[in-house]
C-alpha cells in the first residue's frame, strides 16, 4: 500500500495549510501530536510572562530595605501598574493571532518580555532611581500581561471542542506558575552573586539587626537567559494556522455577542481575582499582621491558583463549565466572608461583629489559599464556556448533512471563540489593578481591608446569579 500523502500535517513552512480539529481521524492520525508540541512550547513562554509581570509584587516590597524613599501609596501603584498596563495590551494582544500567526507573534511578545527584565535589573542597583522611572519600568512589565491573551487565543485554534477545556487550562494554568514562582524564587536568588562580574555590584541591608549583602537585581536577570531561550523555541518550533488568518473586522464580531460581554464579566470575577489577589497579597499581609514575613507565605496562594486551573478545565469538560462556574463563585463568596472573620479589627468599621479583635493569620490565609483554588477552578471553567459558546451558537441551525456549511461555521466560531477568549483575558486582567488599590483606598478611607472585601462579596453573588441565569439553570439560554 502507498504511503498516505497526509502523514502529517500539510504544510508550507511553519505555517500549517490544512488544520481540521474536529475530523476525529485527522486528530488521531496526525493533528494530536502537533497541537503538543504547539502547547508546550506556549506553556514555558507563557510562565515566563507572568514571572515578569509579577515580578513587582516582590520588588516592591523589597524598595525601602534597599534605600528607595518611596511612599506606601507609591509602593501599591508600583505593584498595580503592570496589571493595569498588562490588560490594556491584552485587548490589542487579543486580536494579533490571527493577524500575524501564533508562531511570530509570541515569538516576538516573547523576546519584548527582555525589555523590563533588564531595564529593572538596572534600575534597582542605584537607590536614586527617580519614582517615574520606576512607573516606567513597571508599566513595561504589562508586556507580560499583554501575552496571555495571544498565547490563550493561539492554542484554543490548535484543539477540538471537548479537548478545549483542558488544553487552554494546561496552557493558562502552567503559565500562571510563573507569579508563584517568581514570589518563591526571587528571596533566593538574591542572597548570592549567581552572575558574577556580569550581574553588577551587591547592595547592603539592615536584616534583624545585622548588615546583608543582597543582589536585588538577580530578581530580574534571573529570566533574561529563559526569555531568550523561550523565544528562538516558539520561533524555530510552533506553527503558524493558515485558516486561522482573520482580519480585525471578522474577530470584532464579537462585540455584537451579549456572551461576550457576560463571560468578560465572569472572567473578571476568576482570573482578575486570581491576577489582583496575587499582586496585593504580600502588602496585605505585611499592612495586617506585621510581624508576618509576607514572602515567606505569599508565593503559595498563587501556585495553588495555578495548579488548580487545569483542573477547572479538565473537570469542565467532564459536567459542564455553568455549573462548575456557579458553584465556584458561590465558594469564593464564602471565602471571602471567612476573611473578613479572621481580619484582626481595626478601625475601620466594616468587620464582621462576631470577628476577632486580634485576628488570626493562620484563618486569614487558609481562607486565602480556598480563595486562590477557586479562581485556578474558575479560571478553567470559564476559559472552557467561551469558546464552546460561541461554536455552538454558529453551529446552530444548520441543516443536517450541510458539510460545507458546517466547515465555514465551526471556522467562524473557532475564530470569535479565540477571540473572545483574549478579549474576557484583557478585561478580566484589570482586576489586577483593582484589588491591590481597592485594598489601599480602603484603608486610606476606612483604616482597614473591610469595605473591599465586602465589595468583593457583593460581586461574586452577582456572578452566581449571571452565572445561574444564562448557563447552568434547567432550560438555560446557553447551556455549556
Amino acid at each position: 500500500m502507498p504511503r498516505s500523502t497526509t502523514a502529517r500535517p500539510r504544510s508550507n513552512g511553519r505555517t500549517l495549510t490544512l488544520w481540521t480539529p474536529e475530523d476525529k481521524s485527522f486528530w488521531e492520525r496526525e493533528g494530536e501530536a502537533v497541537a503538543r508540541i504547539n502547547l508546550w512550547i506556549s506553556v514555558p513562554a507563557l510562565f515566563l510572562a507572568f514571572a515578569i509581570w509579577q515580578v513587582w509584587s516582590v520588588v516592591a516590597v523589597s524598595l525601602p530595605a534597599l534605600g528607595f524613599t518611596y511612599s506606601t501609596n507609591q509602593l501599591f501603584w508600583l505593584a498595580a501598574a503592570p496589571a493595569l498596563s498588562g490588560a490594556t495590551l491584552r485587548i490589542f494582544y487579543s486580536f494579533m493571532v490571527p493577524i500575524f500567526g501564533g508562531r511570530r507573534w509570541t515569538s516576538i511578545v516573547t523576546a519584548s518580555l527582555l525589555i523590563p527584565a533588564v531595564g529593572i535589573g538596572i534600575a534597582v542597583q542605584d537607590n536614586t532611581t527617580s519614582y517615574p522611572t520606576m512607573l516606567i519600568l513597571a508599566l513595561l512589565c504589562g508586556f507580560g500581561g499583554g501575552n496571555f491573551s495571544s498565547s490563550m487565543a493561539n492554542i484554543s485554534f490548535f484543539f477540538p471542542k471537548e479537548r478545549k477545556g483542558s488544553a487552554l487550562g494546561v496552557n493558562a494554568g502552567l503559565g500562571n506558575l510563573g507569579v508563584s514562582v517568581v514570589q518563591f524564587l526571587s528571596p533566593l536568588v538574591i542572597t548570592a552573586g549567581v552572575f558574577g562580574i556580569f550581574g553588577g555590584d551587591a547592595q547592603t541591608i539592615v536584616k534583624n539587626g545585622q548588615h546583608v549583602q543582597v543582589w536585588a537585581q538577580n530578581a530580574a536577570f534571573i529570566w533574561v537567559p529563559w526569555i531568550a531561550i523561550a523565544a528562538v523555541a516558539a520561533w524555530f518550533g510552533m506553527h503558524d494556522i493558515a485558516d486561522a488568518k482573520a482580519s480585525f473586522s471578522a474577530q470584532a464580531a464579537i462585540f455584537r455577542s451579549k456572551h461576550n460581554w457576560i463571560m468578560c464579566l465572569l472572567y473578571l470575577g476568576t482570573f482578575g481575582s486570581f491576577i489582583g489577589f496575587a499582586a496585593g497579597f504580600p502588602l496585605l499581609i505585611k499592612s495586617q499582621f506585621p510581624a508576618v514575613n509576607p514572602l515567606a507565605f505569599a508565593w503559595l496562594g498563587p501556585l495553588l491558583g495555578a495548579l488548580t486551573r487545569p483542573f477547572g478545565g479538565w473537570l469542565a469538560d467532564k459536567v459542564g463549565g455553568g455549573v462548575v462556574t456557579f458553584w465556584n463563585f458561590a465558594v469564593m463568596a464564602l471565602a471571602v466572608l471567612g476573611v473578613l472573620y479572621f481580619l484582626p479589627h481595626g478601625a475601620g468599621g466594616y468587620a464582621l461583629p462576631f470577628g476577632s479583635t486580634e485576628g488570626s493569620f493562620a484563618g486569614f490565609f487558609l481562607m486565602f489559599l480556598v480563595l486562590f483554588c477557586t479562581t485556578g477552578i474558575g479560571n478553567g471553567s470559564t476559559f472552557r464556556m467561551i469558546p464552546v459558546i460561541f461554536l455552538n451558537q454558529r453551529l446552530r441551525g444548520l441543516r443536517e448533512g450541510d458539510e460545507a456549511a458546517r466547515a465555514q461555521a465551526t471556522k467562524l466560531g473557532n475564530t470569535e471563540g479565540a477571540a473572545a477568549v483574549g478579549f474576557a483575558g484583557a478585561l478580566g486582567a484589570y482586576g489586577g489593578f483593582f484589588i491591590p488599590k481597592s485594598y489601599g483606598s480602603s484603608i486610606a478611607a476606612t483604616g482597614g481591608p473591610e469595605l473591599a472585601l465586602w465589595i468583593f462579596v457583593v460581586f461574586y453573588l452577582a456572578c452566581v446569579a449571571v452565572t445561574w441565569w444564562f448557563y447552568a439553570r434547567r432550560n438555560a439560554e446557553m447551556p455549556c
